[in-house]
Order: C-alpha cells, then sequence, then structure tokens
C-alpha cells in the first residue's frame, strides 16, 4: 500500500507502521496510508526553531513578501495535477476551484501586503509618541518576528486553502510552520507540499508537514510559538487545554465550526431581486463542499408568514442539484469527504429530528450521477423545519457538517437578532434586504456574536464572493462557539506572530533603531540637495532647512482666483468678529505649495520622478499676511517599488522599465516665531542609480 510521507527536518519520510487507511470518496478505493509514527516530534519543532526561524528572521518584509509571489506563481503551473487529486475528496471542479486556487490567491493577497510594511525585518506600529516637555523623551511600538514555530491543525474540508491561508501569514511575518492537514484529506496537501519543497523557493526548515497523528508535538510547545486550530469546537477545546499550551501561554488561534445563519429581512417578498437572492444563496451554501465549510448556513430565519413559501422554493433549488462523481460535468455536488464524515452527518441529523422534521431530502437514499452511492460518500441534501426555535435549542446547538439546515420563523427583526445569538457565537452571518435601516439594525444588534456580517442585496449581488467566503484581508473567525480567534485579516493576521514591544529613548535614538527618521530627532548633513541623491545614496535624516519666504496679502489673494477657494476666511475685507481667525488667512494648501517652491530643487533634471502624494496634512497655527515662513524637510523612510512584471507588450507604460523606490518626507513648516504652523509627510518615486 502507497504510504504518504511526512516533509520533516528537511527529509520526506514515512511513519511506521500500517498507518490510517485513506479512501477516494467517491469510489470508496483505496488510496493509500498515512502514518507519524515513530516521528521526533521535539526534533521537528526545533528544527523549525533552529533552521526556519533564523532563515526567515533574516529577510525583510518585501523578500518574505516576494517569496510568497513566487511561491503562488509556481503553484499555479501545477493546477491539472492538483484538480485530479482533489476530485478524490470528492469535490466538484467548483469546490476544487475555491479550495486550490482560492489558496493560492491568498498566497498572492498577502505577497501584496508587502507594500504595508518597511523594508526590515521588523517594523514600527502604530504612532509614536513625545513624552517630555523638552522633546528628548519619547516612546514607540514595534513588532519583531518571534523564535517560535506556527503549527497549524487544519480541518478536512479544505486541505490546500486551509494551509495555504494560514502558512501565507506567518511566512510573511517571518515564522517557520509545521502543518498537519486532517488525515482523512492529506493526501491532496502532501502533492502541493511536494511541488512547494521541489520549488527550492522557501528557505529549509521554512515548512514542514506531518501527514498523520500530531502526537506529543503540543507537548513540545514553548511561549514563542503560536498555535492555530480549525475544526470542531470540542477538539479544539481539549488542544487549547494542553497543560503545556496553558503553562507557557502558548497563543492558540481557534477556528471552530459553528451554527452560522442567514436572515431573510422583513421587506425581502417574492417578486423582488432579493428574494431570489436569498433562495439562490442558501443553495450554494448547502451544496458547495457537499455543505462541509465552517461558514456554512446551519440556520434560515423568515419571517413567520413566509415560511412555508419559503421552504418551498428551497426544496425545489435543491431538487434542481446534480450530485455524483465529480468528474462528470453536469455535476454540481459530489460526496462528502470519507464514509467516516457521512456517518457524522447522520448522527447528528438524528439529534435534530428532536425538535425538527425534514421537508426536503433523505436520511436513506440519494441520486447520484456515474456513480454508486452505496461505495461513495454520497448524501442527499437535508432542510430541516423547526417551527418553536426559543423553545426547542437542538438547531442552535448541534451541527450537522455537511449539506444540512434548519428553517425557522421569526416575529420581527429583534426577534431575529435574539434567534441569530443563540448560536452562541458564530463565524459568519447573512441578512438579505434592500432595507438600509434593518441592514443597519441587524448588524449593530448582532455584531457581538458573529465574526462577519454581510448585508447581501441587488446593489451588490453580482460582485459579491458571497456568505461563505473568507477573505484574505478581513478577519475570518469569530466568537464564543466559532473558537474567539481571528485569521488572515490583512496586517491584523500578521501581527499574530509578531511581538510587540514597545521602546523608549531619544529621538535620534529611536530614529537609529528603527530607520525611521522620529521628529525632533537630530537631521544629518545630506553634502548636497537630497533631489539630486539616487535611491541608494539617500540616508534616513537626511535634512536641509529652507531660506524663509514672507506672506502677503497679495500671494492669499491671488492664490483664491487661481484656485477658486473663496471660502471667507482668505477675504481681506471680512469682518473676523466671531470667528476663529484675527485676519485674512493664507490657504493651508497655499503655503503647501509654497513649502514644495522652498525645498524643491527644480532647475535641472534629477533622480526624483514624480511626487507619489502627500500623506497626514495638517494645518496646526493660521499663517496671516507678514508672516515669514520656512521649511525643515527630512528623509523619513525608504521603501523598494518592485519593477512591474509585464506579460502583454500592450500594457508597457512610461516608466516600467526604471529602478526606482519611495521616499517619504517630514516636511515641517514653521513661522518667523520658529513655531510649528503645518506638518505633512510627501512621497516622491526617485530613481535608482543602478539600472
Amino acid at each position: 500500500m502507497n504510504k504518504l510521507e511526512n516533509y520533516i527536518t528537511g527529509s520526506w519520510i514515512t511513519g511506521d507502521g500500517d498507518g490510517q487507511t485513506l479512501y477516494n470518496a467517491v469510489t470508496g478505493d483505496v488510496i493509500g496510508a498515512a502514518s507519524t509514527k515513530g516521528l521526533d516530534f521535539k526534533n521537528i519543532t526545533e528544527y523549525a526553531r533552529s533552521v526556519g526561524n533564523p532563515a526567515l528572521r533574516k529577510m525583510t518584509f518585501h523578500a518574505r513578501g516576494n517569496m510568497l509571489k513566487a511561491l503562488a506563481l509556481h503553484l499555479r503551473n501545477h493546477l491539472d495535477k492538483f484538480y485530479k487529486i482533489s476530485y478524490q475528496t470528492g469535490a466538484t471542479k467548483a469546490d476544487s476551484w475555491v479550495d486550490i486556487e482560492g489558496g493560492i490567491g491568498n498566497l498572492f493577497a498577502n505577497a501584496s501586503l508587502r507594500r504595508k510594511f518597511p523594508d526590515e525585518v521588523f517594523c514600527i506600529d502604530g504612532e509614536s509618541h513625545n513624552l517630555s516637555v523638552n522633546k528628548t523623551f519619547m516612546g514607540t511600538h514595534i513588532l519583531v518576528p518571534k523564535e517560535g514555530v506556527a503549527i497549524h491543525i487544519n480541518a478536512f474540508n479544505f486541505p490546500v486553502w486551509g494551509m495555504l491561508e494560514k502558512i501565507a501569514v506567518n511566512l510573511l511575518a517571518g515564522m517557520p510552520c509545521i502543518v498537519k492537514p486532517a488525515t482523512v484529506t492529506s493526501y491532496l496537501t502532501e502533492a502541493v507540499v511536494k511541488e512547494i519543497i521541489a520549488s527550492k523557493i522557501l528557505p529549509e526548515g521554512a515548512l514542514q508537514l506531518i501527514c498523520g497523528s500530531a502526537g506529543d508535538m503540543l507537548d513540545n510547545v514553548t511561549s514563542q510559538d503560536v498555535v492555530t486550530f480549525t475544526g470542531s469546537a470540542s477538539t479544539g477545546l481539549m488542544l487549547k487545554s494542553n497543560p503545556i499550551i496553558l503553562r507557557e501561554s502558548v497563543p492558540f488561534n481557534m477556528e471552530a465550526d459553528s451554527l452560522n445563519c442567514i436572515i431573510m429581512g422583513e421587506d425581502v417578498v417574492p417578486g423582488i431581486p432579493e428574494w431570489d437572492l436569498f433562495i439562490k444563496e442558501i443553495r450554494k451554501e448547502m451544496t458547495l463542499k457537499a455543505g462541509q465549510r465552517c461558514t456554512g448556513i446551519r440556520r434560515i430565519f423568515v419571517p413567520e408568514n413566509k415560511m412555508e413559501e419559503v421552504w418551498k422554493a428551497i426544496a425545489t433549488s435543491l431538487s434542481q442539484t446534480t450530485i455524483g462523481n465529480p468528474l462528470n460535468e453536469k455535476v454540481r455536488m459530489g460526496s462528502l469527504a470519507g464514509q467516516t464524515q457521512r456517518n457524522e452527518v447522520k448522527e447528528q441529523v438524528q439529534k435534530l429530528l428532536a425538535s425538527s422534521q425534514i421537508v426536503y431530502g433523505s436520511l436513506d437514499s440519494v441520486e447520484v450521477v456515474d456513480a454508486d452511492s452505496g461505495k461513495g460518500a454520497f448524501m442527499s441534501p437535508v432542510l430541516l423545519m423547526n417551527d418553536h426555535p426559543f423553545s426547542a435549542k437542538e438547531a442552535h446547538e448541534v451541527e450537522a457538517f455537511g449539506p444540512v439546515s434548519t428553517i425557522m420563523p421569526y416575529k420581527n427583526l429583534d426577534e431575529a437578532i435574539e434567534l441569530s445569538k443563540l448560536g452562541k457565537g458564530s463565524l459568519c452571518s447573512t441578512i438579505v434586504t434592500a432595507d438600509y435601516k434593518q441592514a443597519r439594525q441587524y448588524v449593530v444588534g448582532a455584531a457581538t456574536h458573529h465574526g462577519r456580517i454581510l448585508v447581501l442585496n441587488n446593489e451588490c449581488a453580482k460582485e459579491s464572493t458571497g456568505h461563505g467566503s473568507p477573505l484574505p484581508l478581513l478577519v475570518h473567525g469569530g466568537p464564543g462557539r466559532a473558537g474567539g480567534g481571528e485569521e488572515m485579516g490583512g496586517i491584523r493576521g500578521v501581527k499574530h506572530y509578531l511581538q510587540r514591544t514597545a521602546i523608549q529613548g531619544s529621538p535620534t535614538t529611536i530614529t537609529a533603531i528603527t530607520n525611521v527618521y522620529q521628529p525632533n530627532a537630530k537631521g544629518k548633513d545630506p553634502g548636497k540637495h537630497p533631489f539630486k541623491k539616487y535611491f541608494e545614496e539617500l540616508v534616513i535624516g537626511d535634512q536641509i532647512i529652507t531660506e524663509k519666504r514672507m506672506i502677503t496679502s497679495e500671494d492669499i489673494d491671488r492664490f483664491a482666483d487661481l484656485s477658486g477657494d473663496h471660502f471667507y476666511a482668505h477675504i481681506k475685507t471680512t469682518d473676523f468678529t466671531g470667528t476663529m481667525f484675527e485676519q485674512q488667512v493664507a490657504h493651508g494648501y497655499f503655503i503647501m505649495s509654497v513649502a514644495a517652491g522652498l525645498f524643491v530643487d527644480s532647475y535641472e533634471k534629477n533622480p526624483v520622478l514624480l511626487n507619489y502624494g502627500i500623506d497626514e496634512l495638517r494645518f496646526t497655527k493660521p499663517v496671516y499676511p507678514g508672516a515669514e515662513v520656512y521649511i525643515r524637510f527630512t528623509c523619513k523612510e525608504k521603501l523598494p517599488n518592485d519593477k512591474r512584471v509585464i506579460e502583454n507588450p500592450e500594457d508597457f507604460k512610461r516608466g516600467d522599465d526604471i529602478e526606482k523606490g519611495i521616499v517619504k518626507w517630514l516636511v515641517e513648516f514653521f513661522d518667523e516665531t520658529d513655531e510649528i504652523t503645518g506638518v505633512a509627510t510627501i512621497l516622491t518615486m526617485v530613481k535608482l542609480k543602478k539600472q
């Protein structure tokens, strides 16, 4: 029998013994076996910390991000292989697309996050704070990669996406990982990891794979490690309660299956687009991945006067779903991941039947195409109805992890909100409504118990990713029963793998440590105008102080005429009694323009290619006619700007062939009293000397 391999300590190794037998979910045929017996988990975790962690920590955020991008591009070249294996899990092409290409898309999305970070091995977190009267003592926060390993224990339903959405984040943060997929579908995860390792894109020790039992791995964690878990709430609680995890205060991010719900707004009636959207969304969520999704709709809440009409519409829609062999193009719903999973779903449905009745589907039979319903793990979608959702609690407590949902009535939206909360915390919820007031009422009322809320209506339907689709830039997780954790979420997700530390010192010292210029730090003589320096030549802290320019009333009048901004405060004949100003005041944007005239070296071509924008512009003190303004202009931060990859020559634009970077400059405006009148960060695109 073919045995899956574990990738540990730099080698592919099979475990001892027979291991757990793995089956084709569609045909019932044996695929192979998985075993981790005989593996030294202490050595595996130490290898990640001692080999993978130092290698990743030496890389900057931008290097790590480009590494993820390269990995995504590599995996995209092997889609056919992955799809072929994915069908054996019972997944249709649509199911596999979400799992495989959705996972690769997650790598791309996280790779693009590098632009939100400095080209450093760590980053500043949030604003800096002056802590003294004379501005010689300050504090800020930095984030550095933890020195441990991220251990990912994943569920069986998304063997590719479940891995890639997690490792993308920890690798960008600079931590290595050990992936332990659910054994039943681990053969697909193994195939993807084989391609990852073969690519040699990741540094050694950055990724290890365990196909089978996790053994005593969690007994070997330290306070520098991070554990993530996706699966059932009961298993998650058992793992989270590990004495070592509790003693070492190991971060444990749990994303558990939950009783997610969808609400039909009181305004939704047959004939309007939202009615059809509601029915379509339920059908999709019940049949995609055969309902094996942690975000699947388990509870359906409908106004009580529409119950019969709605459940019949759902039943009609479900009856049009062709079930069977995923390789058949007509099939829209495949099998569950295995016989064990199907038996568990049926057992849970029996519990639900204590207070509900089946209004569509069957537990005993299912019509399939191009397959044997007995050998494959096929199951009919099952729609249950519970008429008394407040007194009959099973629907709010029991989850059947398959194509199963329960429809229940509500009297008004406040009652619907209360019912949604009976699930004791979920990953996501959806309200379908065209009424903005109902949407607001539901979101504000239900947000405490849901990690994500989709407001679905005809305005967003064509581009909506749907109820059950977690997105890389939004958090995925939820309170209570859903585990209380968060994954992804853009920068938020990366921070799970970083240690936040407050640092204090003089502005000049903090500038030297962070390589980001801090206000009130000592400037450096650039030797020549900074705009004459190439990107590589610029030094953080390069600073010039400009000459002064007197602001006149005539200047203000001319700017008002040129810009069309005749706000009363800029007109000298205004009666300023009761206003915030003493007399005619200069436009803030005029002062910003004057600043540019003072600090820009404009008489000949130089390495500055263009002005890229202005951040954090503030006007802090009025500038009146007669004031003499000058500028302190300082190189604040440097960021790389990746050369655009052009696949189609028609997409080529001027400047695409120029190697360049982004430079942030701190611009401080002063008047003749040496008081700051304004501050801004401007960005320029600067040419690299080496092309």
